[in-house]
C-alpha cells in the first residue's frame, strides 16, 4: 500500500508540465531524490537516510513544517507560461489546453502535498527489516499533513485558504486566474516594493520583505504639495495620461515620505514600486523589458537625484523622460526626488567659457549649459517641498505628537522642539519627527524611575 502512494507521488512529480520549474525548487527537488532513493533496488540505508534529512531540513529552513502550505506557496507565486499569461496586460483568448494542463498539475501538486512522513517510515521499515535500524526509522523528525499558515487576512490568505477549502485542487484554477489577473505572479505577487541591483555584472530586481511602513496620516503639512503627487498617481492607476514627476527641495521636508506613503496606501489597487539607485540609470531600457506587459502600475524612484560633472547616465534619464527608441509602456512612471532644482551641477567656469578664448573650452559651450540646465523640465510636473518657518515647524510638531497621543504641555513642546531645531539639522519635517521621537522616549524613561 504504502508502496503504492510512494509510486504515485514521485509520478505526479515527474508529470508535472506547466509547473514544472518546481522540480528546480530545493524543497521539491530533496523531495523526489528522496522518493527516487526509496525506489532503488540496491538502496543503502545511509543514503536513503541522509536523503530524509535533506528534504527535512529545506523543509524547516522555508518558515513552515506544513508540506501542504509550502506546496500551496508555490503554485501561488510559481512564475510559468499560464500565470504569466493571465496576468498580462492583454489576453488575447483563454488557452484551453494549457489550462487542462495546469488542472492536471493542481491535482498532482495535491497529491505531493498529501504525502504522509508515516508511509516514508513504513516504506524504510520493510527495505531494511533490521532491528538495529527500527529505533532510528521511528525517530525520524516528521512534517505535518495540514495547514497550520495563521497570516493576516489579505489577498495570499484568500487564496491560499480557496485552494486548501477545495476538494479537488482543480477546482480552484479559476479562483487562481483572478488572483493573477489582479496581483500578477512570481515576485510581483509577493512583494509590492522592490530595488534594482546588480551582481556579477547583471541587473535584477529584488523584493523588500519589509518596506518602510509610512503611511499618509503620519505625514503633517505640505498637504498641498502632497495633494498633487497623489491626484497623478490617482490618474496613472486608472490608466488615465499621468506624468513623471520631480519632488525637489531643502532636505528633511518629506520629499522620500511622500512617495513611500503614496505606495503604502494605493498597492493593494496595483501599485508597485521600484527603487532605481542613481548609479544603475543606464539599465533602464532592461528594467522596462522586465516591467511592461505587466498588469500593476509600476513607479521607478530615483531617490535624492543629482548629477556631477562630464556624468553620463543622466542621459539616460534623459532618454526615458523624453522617449528613447525603447519607448517607456505605460505602466510605468518616474518619480524622483532632489534637493536641487537643477539636477546637474553647473559650474563658473562653463559661465566663463562662453566669453572665453581659451581653445579648450567648448565652442558651443552655451548649449551645454542649457542642456543641463533643461533635464529637469522634462519632468511633468515639479514639486516644491521648502523648509517650513518657524510656525509651520511647530504646526508640525503639534500634528507628530497629536497623532501619537501624546500629553505633553504645548509651552514645553514649543520650547524644546525649537531648541532642537538650533542643536541639530534646522526646521525641517524630519527634524520634527526626530524630536518628537526623542521627547517620547525621554518622557517614558523619566516616567518609569
Amino acid at each position: 500500500m504504502e508502496h503504492s502512494k510512494l509510486s504515485s507521488t514521485l509520478l505526479a512529480l515527474d508529470s508535472l508540465s506547466i509547473y514544472r520549474e518546481l522540480l528546480e525548487n530545493r524543497v521539491i527537488s530533496k523531495l523526489r531524490a528522496l522518493l527516487i532513493s526509496l525506489n532503488e533496488a540496491d538502496v543503502v540505508v545511509r543514503e536513503v537516510i541522509n536523503s530524509y534529512h535533506e528534504f527535512y531540513f529545506e523543509l524547516a529552513k522555508s518558515g513552515t513544517m506544513s508540506l501542504k502550505d509550502y506546496v500551496v506557496e508555490q503554485i501561488i507565486f510559481n512564475e510559468n507560461p499560464f500565470t504569466y499569461q493571465q496576468q498580462a496586460v492583454q489576453i488575447n483568448s483563454s488557452n484551453n489546453m494549457i489550462e487542462k494542463a495546469v488542472a492536471q498539475d493542481l491535482d498532482g501538486l495535491q497529491l505531493i502535498s498529501q504525502l504522509d512522513p508515516a508511509l516514508v517510515k513504513a516504506k524504510l521499515c520493510v527495505l531494511f527489516k533490521n532491528d538495529s535500524y527500527n529505533s532510528l526509522i521511528a525517530e525520524l523528525p516528521e512534517w505535518v499533513l495540514e495547514s497550520r499558515s495563521i497570516s493576516p487576512s489579505n489577498h495570499l490568505s484568500h487564496i491560499s485558504e480557496h485552494i486548501n477549502a477545495c476538494m479537488y485542487w482543480h477546482d480552484g484554477l479559476e479562483e487562481l486566474k483572478k488572483f493573477h489577473k489582479r496581483y500578477g505572479c512570481g515576485i510581483f505577487a509577493r512583494y509590492f516594493a522592490f530595488v534594482w541591483e546588480r551582481a556579477d555584472g547583471s541587473g535584477y530586481i529584488n523584493g523588500i520583505d519589509s518596506p518602510d511602513p509610512i503611511t499618509l496620516n503620519e505625514l503633517v503639512d505640505y498637504q498641498n504639495e502632497r495633494s498633487r503627487v497623489i491626484e497623478n498617481t490617482l490618474q496613472f492607476l486608472e490608466g488615465c495620461p499621468s506624468n513623471n514627476v520631480l519632488l525637489y527641495g531643502d532636505r528633511g521636508t518629506g520629499k522620500s515620505s511622500t512617495v513611500k506613503a503614496i505606495l503604502n496606501e494605493y498597492h493593494s489597487h496595483g501599485l508597485r514600486m521600484l527603487e532605481v539607485p542613481k548609479a544603475y540609470l543606464a539599465d533602464f531600457p532592461l528594467i522596462i523589458r522586465h516591467l511592461k506587459n505587466r498588469a500593476q502600475k509600476f513607479i521607478l524612484f530615483v531617490d535624492d537625484l543629482v548629477f556631477g560633472d562630464n556624468e553620463e547616465n543622466y542621459t539616460s534619464l534623459k532618454a526615458m523622460l523624453e522617449g528613447g527608441v525603447e519607448s517607456k509602456p505605460p505602466n510605468i512612471v518616474i518619480y524622483a526626488t532632489s534637493n536641487r532644482r537643477h539636477l546637474i551641477k553647473e559650474y563658473f567656469s562653463e559661465r566663463a567659457g562662453l566669453q572665453s578664448g581659451n581653445h579648450d573650452e567648448e565652442v558651443h559651450s552655451g548649449d551645454s549649459m542649457q542642456e543641463k540646465l533643461s533635464l529637469a523640465d522634462r519632468f511633468g510636473i515639479s514639486v516644491v517641498f521648502s523648509s517650513p518657518d518657524q510656525n509651520r515647524y511647530l504646526k508640525i510638531v503639534d500634528g507628530i505628537a497629536a497623532n501619537r497621543n501624546l500629553n505633553i504641555d504645548k509651552e514645553r513642546l514649543h520650547r524644546e522642539a525649537l531648541q532642537w531645531a538650533l542643536w541639530y539639522n534646522g526646521r525641517s519635517a524630519r527634524t520634527a519627527r526626530q524630536f518628537v521621537d526623542w521627547i517620547e522616549g525621554h518622557d517614558a524613561i523619566k516616567g518609569s524611575q
